[in-house]
């Protein structure tokens, strides 16, 4: 037996994740997407669902490595996109497709992602999206969205564009004009003819659709030989629409390919910069949870949660900096499961999601707006607390506190209100 002895910043890293394990089934690992639905596990209010397609074996890309799980900046190919979708706020769940062979690499790319176990592919990529939609229809979302693993470059705009596409049409791609002069050859090299780029586009993915149209035409088409799930969906006689794609939404199919990624990635970073705010009002106790610390007040503050504001500003501008919509979004007040919850929980969420998309937060300024409690007594503890909950050095938190002077509803001791904002350095601007 091995005994481990945790630090203090181990321990809670190991609270965080072990509460958020068992509050959110998203983040249980199983062998397989069936035998974790198997078991009874549910997502509630599935509407929409990413289904990233990483099965292939890469014969173009050469080498012993598939593609997707080449490094890209530190991080896996196949990470960058499930960590993009993972933070979406109109994203509900996160599936994959993956190889058997390459099971414990899914399960290590995606330790500390809310995405569920992978799904078994199958021989072509045609047959491993018709499995994966399968295996997701228990769940039964209104939409899905279909993305090759091997492009590492989507953004959260290209993803929204493409739902949108669908609030009209039973399937929307993303797609490019293309610009360049095209010409038939022959197999001896030879122009044949020169093809007209009137009303010619490249498409890409995420490709969207509504999840019983796409589903029934892939099983219609099992067996035929189609390049992409747009073309599946028009073999079954139904409409796509085109929404504006990317040009950095590059697809790495050849080891020059993942160079130029590489490069693409060195000259693409930035700095972001978030704020959040949220008020809570008193209720009926003796303390206030303030940057999770048990704070002895002449009341409490009122919740679904723990209440406290301060970690949920600092929640909020954290997910603001990825554009990962704000914390009701990832914790719904709604689900019972969240009732009472410790909120460092969602800014331990909250943090995973940056450093899942390559960011590195950088600084945290948190203002806490009351009359009482005096903050001052607590400051130290405050900042070694968020500190620690986001894995950073102490010197990169400033907490704050001031009083309205006594004016509006803080200033009538009637709640407490916080501000905070963040700086995160993300790899991709």
């Amino acid at each position: 037996m091995t005994i481990a002895i945790l630090s203090g910043l181990a321990k809670s890293r190991l609270h965080a994740r072990t509460m958020f394990c068992e509050l959110c089934p998203l983040s249980k690992k199983r062998d397989s997407l069936p035998s974790w639905l198997a078991e009874g596990n549910r997502w509630e209010m599935v509407k929409r669902i990413a289904l990233v397609v990483a099965a292939g074996r890469g014969s173009r890309f050469g080498g012993n490595t598939p593609k997707q799980w080449c490094d890209l900046g530190g991080r896996p190919v196949l990470r960058h996109s499930l960590a993009i979708f993972a933070a979406h706020p109109e994203i509900d769940a996160v599936c994959a497709v993956i190889h058997d062979d390459d099971r414990a690499l899914f399960e290590a790319v995606c330790a500390d992602l809310t995405t569920a176990p992978g799904i078994r592919g199958g021989a072509t990529r045609q047959d491993s999206v018709r499995l994966g939609l399968e295996a997701i229809a228990p769940l039964a979302p209104d939409q899905v969205l279909i993305h090759d693993g091997a492009r590492p470059f989507i953004d959260s705009g290209l993803v929204s564009r493409v739902i949108s596409g669908l609030d009209r049409y039973p399937g929307a791609i993303p797609a490019l004009p293309v610009h360049d002069t095209l010409k038939r050859g022959s197999t001896a090299g030879l122009v044949e003819k020169t093809v007209p780029r009137d009303g010619l586009y490249r498409a890409q993915t995420p490709q969207g659709f509504h999840f019983a149209a796409i589903l029934k035409a892939h099983q219609m088409m099992a067996g035929q030989e189609l390049t992409d799930d747009a073309a599946v969906i028009e073999q079954a006689g139904m409409t796509v629409t085109m929404v504006p794609g990317s040009e950095d939404n590059r697809k790495i199919t050849t080891p020059e390919d993942l160079q130029r990624a590489l490069e693409h990635l060195a000259g693409a970073g930035g700095i972001r910069v978030a704020s959040g705010f949220d008020v809570h009002k008193f209720t009926a106790g003796d303390h206030v949870v303030l940057c999770n610390l048990p704070v002895p007040h002449e009341a409490a503050l009122e919740g679904h949660s723990d209440a406290d504001v301060a970690l949920h500003a600092l929640t909020d501008a954290l997910l603001g900096t990825i554009a990962a919509g704000d914390i009701g979004r990832h914790f719904p007040p709604t689900e019972s499961r969240w009732k009472g919850a410790d909120s460092a929980v969602f800014l331990s969420h909250s943090a995973r999601l940056v450093r899942a998309m390559g960011g590195e937060i950088q600084f945290c300024d948190l203002t806490i707006i009351c009359e009482r409690p005096k903050i001052g007594p607590y400051r130290s503890k405050m900042v070694a607390r968020v500190a620690e909950i986001l894995e950073i050095p102490a010197h990169r938190v400033s907490i704050k506190a001031t009083t309205t002077e006594g004016l509006g509803f803080t200033g009538r001791r009637e709640g407490i209100a916080a501000q905070a904002t963040v700086t995160v350095k993300l790899q991709r601007a």
